[in-house]
């Protein structure tokens, strides 16, 4: 089982997809826990990676298309926003 603490800004660090049958336990910053599926929180970091990447313009494969200077590869974030009651 993994545990994962939310931060004061609402956020978990997760910078890749756990396992779809593991069960996460996150502990919120109210004091309350929920355990969650891998693949709940696989779909929180794709909706999230999906922002970053049309905040940022870039593509689905995380690459900006304009000719500009070498930045991140934007194939990767370290935080996802979680809130209580996101089970499935």
């Amino acid at each position: 089982m993994i545990k994962l603490q939310q931060d004061a800004d609402g956020f978990i660090r997760m910078n890749r997809h756990f396992p779809e049958s593991v069960i996460v336990t996150v502990t919120f910053a109210d004091g309350t826990t929920e355990e969650l599926s891998g693949r709940r929180l696989n779909r929180a970091y794709d909706d999230a990676l999906a922002a970053y990447r049309a905040r940022n313009h870039l593509d689905a494969k995380g690459f900006s298309r304009s000719p500009k200077k070498k930045t991140g590869s934007g194939n990767k974030i370290d935080f996802v926003p979680v809130h209580p009651g996101m089970g499935d």
